[in-house]
């Protein structure tokens, strides 16, 4: 960092490049990245304490890129937490973004998107909250979306359960279900699956749990493969798309109003008025009815079910082929 020139301080973090647009597209500059994260900290924060975070950031002349270890250069009032990923073979040394501070600091490093782990560090594999991820089948498609959100808040309410709903920032939604301690890992993996099950069964017309893009038929995607260690978009966070706008959060009772661009780094503190409707809106953790959890164990992962679709595709076209 020797020979920047430092535009500004906050907190001891020194901000520097402020007024140099973040992507072509973005319309926004990085003074307005950090003054939008500064705004919303105490807001963002919560979601994101105690949470192995990977980051989404963009420099200048690169490709964005998800970042997961810290770099070398990291101060030592960063928290940091380490984690052996199997899939490589090697400890990743994750920042614990739990103050101010660090946010700011991350801002500076131009870290745009915020995915904490579903896990508190002390056992990432343990979600606090089942997600289902609503994917429409193309850009234009929200409205969709929306339908199935509301099949989703169904499904939840014929279970028991009750969930809080808000933009993924990019074209779809996230319904988070708080769940307590009571159930393994495995049950609130299953639950999640039936759950997307019970949606698509209110309208397979609308709404699929087809892993496969093309076996998904126009529909929308209820994906309920947010499970074990897996990430998502905190509340709040900036995204790297054409006007950066942010995952906001929503009452159900919004969702017919609003578009994902209504929320930006622009527009987003103007909206929330004060609020934190994420925090007024999770309802508090629940427990996951039995039914739920067996029905569940009864649907294959839908990971490993496409893998096992793909491989035995590629056999039946080798064959024919043949």
């Amino acid at each position: 960092m020797a020979g920047v020139a430092t535009s500004e301080q906050r907190d001891g973090v020194d901000l520097t490049n402020l007024d140099e647009p973040l992507t072509p597209e973005a319309d926004a500059t990085k003074r307005d990245l950090v003054d939008y994260l500064d705004a919303v900290a105490d807001r963002l924060l919560p979601g994101l304490t105690d949470r192995p975070l990977t980051v989404l950031r963009v420099l200048r002349g690169r490709a964005p890129f998800m970042q997961k270890n810290v770099p070398k250069y990291t101060p030592d009032w960063v928290r940091t937490t380490t984690i052996w990923a199997e899939a490589s073979h090697r400890e990743v040394h994750y920042a614990l973004c739990n103050d101010r501070r660090t946010l700011l600091w991350l801002a500076n490093q131009r870290a745009v998107e915020y995915h904490p782990t579903l896990g508190l560090a002390e056992n990432i594999y343990r979600p606090t909250h089942l997600i289902l991820d609503l994917d429409p089948p193309g850009d234009d498609d929200f409205a969709a979306v929306v339908a199935v959100a509301h099949l989703v808040r169904q499904a939840l309410a014929d279970s028991g359960l009750a969930g809080a709903v808000k933009t993924s920032g990019a074209k779809g939604v996230h319904v988070f279900v708080p769940v307590d301690d009571a159930a393994p890992v495995e049950d609130v993996a299953a639950a999640t699956r039936a759950l997307a099950a019970r949606t698509e069964a209110l309208d397979p017309d609308l709404a699929t749990t087809a892993f496969i893009v093309e076996d998904r038929a126009g529909k929308v995607f209820v994906d309920s493969t947010r499970a074990g260690g897996a990430t998502v978009a905190a509340a709040y966070s900036p995204r790297l798309r054409p006007g950066t706008p942010v995952s906001f959060p929503l009452a159900w009772s919004d969702l017919d109003r609003v578009s994902p661009a209504d929320f930006t780094v622009h527009t987003a503190l103007g909206v929330l008025d004060g609020r934190d409707p994420w925090q007024d809106s999770m309802p508090a953790p629940q427990r996951l009815p039995n039914d739920l959890v067996e029905q569940g164990r009864t649907i294959p992962v839908a990971r490993v079910a496409a893998m096992h679709e793909g491989k035995r595709r590629a056999r039946a076209r080798r064959t024919a082929d043949d």
